[in-house]
């Protein structure tokens, strides 16, 4: 169903004014829509050359309409999200990471952040997408590069020893020999002529 515009204090011309302003590129599309929309252009051409679908700027229509101008920008909490673990949580979280998996108790030798999505979920009733466990890491300061996972029960004194007395690899030179019939600049030389031979 087709909303109207019920809002008057501003003509197509002073919308497009107002878009021309204003720093906010999203909410100048949107006046311009609502601004072919006054100009009696169909509403299917006007949200598409807008780069918007027509249900999208009926919902702008309804905000313009109710708040004007103002309405046709984001609203972004400035704040930022608030986060879905408290500090303490998130702490918690830092301490697992720092001290590694217990293979016995949570089935992996390295923490991945499927196995802490997992975790999360289970000891603090929150679900988190990959991608945001991801970014908590990012904010307690840990890396996504990581060591190479050691086996529990490796023993490290074997493979010390064992660096120690394997023989290192060096790739043998090279006994390729200089191609014959080369002149010393490194070109080809000519074959001489039987007949002008001393």
């Amino acid at each position: 169903m087709t909303v109207s515009i019920t809002r008057e204090d501003l003509s197509p011309v002073e919308l497009r004014r107002e878009a021309g302003r204003t720093s906010d590129a999203a909410a100048a599309r949107r006046m311009l829509a609502i601004a072919l929309v006054l100009e009696r252009h169909p509403r299917a051409a006007a949200a598409r050359q807008c780069g918007m679908d027509r249900q999208t700027l009926r919902d702008w229509v309804h905000r313009y309409n109710a708040e004007g101008v103002a309405g046709l920008s984001d609203r972004v909490h400035r704040g930022g999200a608030q986060p879905r673990l408290s500090a303490e949580q998130q702490k918690q979280v830092a301490d697992w990471v720092r001290a590694g998996p217990q293979v016995e108790k949570d089935g992996v030798v390295r923490w991945r952040r499927v196995d802490l999505q997992g975790k999360i979920a289970e000891m603090f009733k929150v679900r988190l997408h990959e991608r945001s466990v991801g970014k908590l890491l990012a904010r307690l300061g840990f890396s996504h590069i990581s060591v190479r996972p050691r086996h529990p029960q490796a023993d490290v004194s074997a493979q010390e020893a064992h660096k120690k007395t394997s023989l290192r690899w060096s790739p043998r030179p090279s006994l390729r020999m200089p191609a014959a019939n080369r002149s010393s600049s490194g070109g080809r030389t000519k074959r001489g002529s039987a007949s002008r031979a001393a």
